[in-house]
């Protein structure tokens, strides 16, 4: 299996172990990291370490290229078709002055962006995940972009919005451009994730030099209270 099908599992069991639990069979980040789950594969044994990865009253995400199958005492709360994208011409994009390195000190500020701004699942330690490059104005957080999935060869671009007051000035691309430029300089290649219906994303990366590669599924599980 090519392990961009699975990258929460390329990367809970690589380069980002430190911040999961689980065993061989499934694994997840922790709580307060994010609500990313996955299992190895789809046998039974695998999903069933899956759903006992989460406790009752409590959901995760899953996102696959292969069709989510429904792990036993878990239940599908929604489910939603998105795409993968990954970067296929070389990134030269430069970090002008008023893009910054956001820091620990930056989270409750990122936090509430993406709380505002929905980009995806983002929680208190989210942005430990990866480096994270910002944009403020007049003091503010306007806008914001990093890291979020990453496993030998890859790093995903994730987390990108910008605070409605903020829209209309490419701050989006320019620190999309950045991020993945940082990511290629490493020598590993950029991909992220848009949801199928979002036109406007799709264009946006595809003018960035990203191509699409695969449909994902993606799945919130639930694990009931009683």
């Amino acid at each position: 299996m090519n392990p961009l099908d699975r990258p929460a599992w390329a990367s809970l069991t690589t380069h980002q172990a430190a911040l999961s639990i689980g065993g061989a069979l499934a694994r997840r980040y922790l709580p307060d990291v994010h609500l990313f789950a996955s299992a190895r594969d789809d046998s039974p044994q695998a999903l069933l370490a899956l759903a006992a990865l989460v406790s009752p009253g409590e959901s995760v995400y899953v996102l696959q290229a292969p069709t989510v199958a429904l792990p036993p005492q878990l239940s599908l709360v929604r489910s939603a078709v998105g795409v993968q994208m990954v970067a296929a011409r070389s990134q030269s994009a430069v970090a002008g002055e008023d893009i910054i390195r956001l820091t620990d000190a930056d989270a409750p500020e990122m936090l509430a962006l993406a709380m505002l701004t929905e980009p995806g699942p983002f929680l208190a330690r989210t942005h430990v995940m990866g480096g994270f490059r910002g944009i403020r104005i007049e003091g503010r957080l306007a806008a914001m972009a990093g890291e979020r999935f990453r496993f030998p060869g890859y790093t995903e671009v994730s987390g990108v919005c910008t605070h409605p007051d903020f829209r209309g000035r490419g701050l989006a691309r320019r620190l999309s451009a950045v991020v993945a430029a940082g990511i290629e300089a490493r020598g590993e290649r950029p991909f992220l994730h848009a949801w199928k219906t979002n036109s406007p994303a799709i264009a946006l990366y595809r003018s960035l030099g990203f191509e699409l590669r695969t449909d994902v599924n993606v799945a919130m599980l639930e694990r009931p209270a009683t």
